[in-house]
Order: structure tokens, then sequence, then C-alpha cells
């Protein structure tokens, strides 16, 4: 009886404990941003790049999504357009006015929602649906997206 009662007082100590352990969705999050960081792309929150009137009918957890991005050297000429695409069902659209999407677009799946560029960087919005393979491919796309940035 004396040890049921003892172990019974561990417990309840260490019951508020266990309320800091992370989720298997949190450690999954966390393997995506470390592989992230490796592969040189930084991650942080932004408000998906759509027009202010369909930003304010989105919640804040449906406008605000996972950025990652690439960062870009200073462009020397003139500054770099900022611009902006987003899925629409099957097809990627532009926020400001008819521009095509860029290559990248047709390669990336579902889960991502839009792609931007900016004179700091280029990169992706998406929900974290995916694994560390997906992530390096993401990489890859944004270096080649980066390079013919930096080249025209």
């Amino acid at each position: 009886m004396g040890y049921a009662i003892i172990l019974l007082v561990l417990l309840l100590a260490l019951a508020p404990l266990w309320h800091f352990m992370p989720t298997k969705r949190q450690k999954h999050q966390a393997q995506l941003r470390e592989c992230a960081a490796l592969a040189g792309l930084f991650v942080e929150f932004r408000d998906l790049p759509l027009g202010a009137e369909r930003l304010a009918r989105l919640s804040a957890s449906e406008r605000q999504v996972l950025y990652y991005g690439l960062r870009l050297p200073a462009s020397r000429k003139r500054p770099r357009e900022r611009r902006a695409w987003y899925r629409d069902q099957q097809e990627w659209r532009s926020v400001s006015g008819r521009l095509s999407a860029p290559v990248i677009t047709e390669s990336l799946p579902v889960s991502v929602q839009a792609v931007a560029v900016s004179e700091e960087s280029c990169g992706i919005f998406w929900q974290e649906q995916g694994d560390e393979d997906l992530v390096r491919e993401f990489a890859a796309l944004l270096e080649c997206w980066r390079d013919d940035l930096v080249s025209s």
C-alpha cells in the first residue's frame, strides 16, 4: 500500500512535465525544418501572397502558412520586382496581372500553395505535408530558380 501511494505521488509530480513533451507531428515538423536549414533554406510564417480581398476572407490559420525561402544576392542594376503566384484549382495564377508562372511550378506537389520572389528571397508557401526528401527537392528547385533570377 505504501508503494502505491509513493508511485501515485510521483506520477502526480511528473504529470505536468508530460504536457511539454513534443507530439509526433511536432517532431516531424522539427525534422523538416532542420533539413531545410541544412539545405540552405530559411523557414518562417508568412501570409499567403494573395490580394487583400482574398486574404480578408481567410481565417488566420488559413492565411498564415510556412514559407521555405532561399536568400538572393542583392541585385546590382535595378531592384527585383516583387512577384507571387498561387495555386487556384490545378493552375497557377499571378497575384499582380497576367505574369506566367515560373518553370519550377511544374514540378511542385499539390501541397505547395504559392511561390514568390522578392528582392531578398525566392520561396514556396506550404503546409509541411511531406518528408525530408521533398524538402531537399524544394531546395534544389529553389537553387535553380535563384540561378535563373540572378543571371537575368
